[in-house]
This record gives C-alpha cells, structure tokens and sequence, in this order.
C-alpha cells in the first residue's frame, strides 16, 4: 500500500530547455545560426522533432541570406550603418518568433541547461560564422575601382582626341605632319597602350572590362602601326606603304564596329 502511494505521488523529470533570455544573448553575441539549433533542441525535447528540423533550415538559410545581403551591400553605405544594427535588427527577429512558438512553455518552465552549455553552442557557431566571413572575404567577388576605371577610360578618350588631330593637318604640310606624327601621335597611341595595360591591374576588374581593354589595345596597337608606315611614307615620299596603311585601316575599321556592337 505505502508502495502504490509512492508512485502515484511522483511526477515525471522535466525536460531540460534553453531559455528566452539564454537564447537571445546567444543569438546577438554570434549570430542568426545559434537561435536555430537552440530552439530546435528546445522542440525536440518538447516533442515536436518536425517543428526543430524546420526552424534549422529557416535558421541555415537566414545566415545565407544575411551574409549574402551583407556582402551585397557597397562598402560606403556599410560604413554608414552602426555595427549593433544588424546584431540587433535579427535578435529582435528571433525574439518574436521564439515569444511566438516556444513563448509559452518557457514562461511556465523551471528546468533550464546551464549557461555553460549555451556558451559551448555559441562558441562552435561563433567559428562557424568567421570561418563564413572569412570565406566570403576571399571568394566573394570584389568590387573594383570604378572611378579610377573610368577616369582613365576617359583619359583614354582624351588621348585619342588628341592623336586623331593628325587627320585635320593640311596634306601639303609634310612637315608638320611628320612632326605631329613623332612628337604627338605615335607617343599618344603609346600612352594609351601603357594606360589601358595600368587599368587591367586593378582588383576586382570583371571579365567584361578585361575584354575590352584587349579591344582598346589592339585599337591603339593598330593605330600606331599606322601612324609609323604613315610617317615612312612621308619620310620617303613614297607610296610603296598604302596598301598595307589601307589593311590597318580595315582592321581598325573593324575593331571600332567590334567597340559599337558592345
């Protein structure tokens, strides 16, 4: 008899469970991955393995997402935001969904792990996080120096403007022709091979720009070697050099169609 009272009067051992503010510190100290698989061991122990499996991959994916949209996000702009603002913005996040779902058995519950064990989940996806940053620091693709592009593209521009002023020299100034050609023309389509091999060293240049720094040099490479058979020809008042200056001029002719068509 005393046996059968002793049973009835005790009570199954309580579930251990993470609690909220456990969970949320977590969550700020290192990352929207902690809340995930916290969370998931708190369904778990309560009995519901489906409902832990599911708010892990919405955690896994969170984490993608953020990193992704972060390292999306210019450099200027970044700089601008305050460092507790993202840490902040996905706490609040998990704070409503974990009020939502898991609010009222924590409010009522009384066996919690010990902060120790939060500590040691946290730390691995702690590592886990940098060992994502530093991956997406090396891999992600680098946005390159737009301005500094640009700004020799336009110099590029300028320098080519400057060369084609040999075609406004009168035909009968053979003089001033060959000087413009040696002191003017030939160095400006040098410089501009020289700039364009310059722009193709910046970090982070996509292949779209790459392709057409080959363009441009071809281009240059092209108009210089017509420059110099032009300054031959002069030189030696000769027209043996014509039909390869026409050739040249196809090419370029060509290359310049090639520039417009992208």
């Amino acid at each position: 008899m005393e046996e059968n009272l002793t049973l009835e009067n005790e009570q199954p051992e309580e579930v251990q469970l993470y609690s909220k503010r456990a969970i949320l510190v977590a969550t700020y100290l290192s990352g929207p991955l902690t809340p995930g698989i916290l969370m998931r061991q708190n369904f778990i122990n309560l009995g519901e393995k489906q409902s832990g499996k599911n708010v892990l991959i919405i955690a896994v994916i969170s984490s993608i997402l953020m990193f992704a949209g972060i390292f999306s996000i210019p450099d200027d702009v970044m700089e601008k935001i305050p460092k507790y603002a993202i840490p902040f913005i996905y706490t609040g996040i998990v704070y409503f969904l974990l009020e939502k779902y898991q609010g009222k058995e924590l409010k009522k519950h009384k066996n919690f792990y010990s902060g120790w064990k939060v500590f040691g989940v946290s730390a691995i996806c702690f590592i886990i996080l940098m060992a994502a940053v530093l991956s997406c620091v090396f891999l992600w693709p680098k946005e390159f120096d737009s301005g500094k592009y640009n700004n020799g593209i336009e110099q590029f521009g300028k320098n080519e403007e400057t060369a084609l002023q040999y075609f406004s020299i009168e035909e009968d100034s053979i003089q001033q022709q060959l000087q413009f050609l040696e002191n003017v023309g030939i160095p400006m389509w040098e410089k501009n091979v020289a700039l364009l091999n310059s722009l193709d060293s910046i970090k982070g240049l996509s292949s779209e720009f790459l392709n057409q720094n080959e363009i441009l040099k071809e281009y240059s490479n092209l108009r210089m070697q017509s420059y110099t058979l032009i300054k031959k020809s002069l030189e030696e008042d000769t027209g043996q050099y014509d039909n390869q200056i026409q050739v040249l001029s196809n090419k370029i002719d060509e290359i310049i169609n090639q520039l417009y068509d992208n």
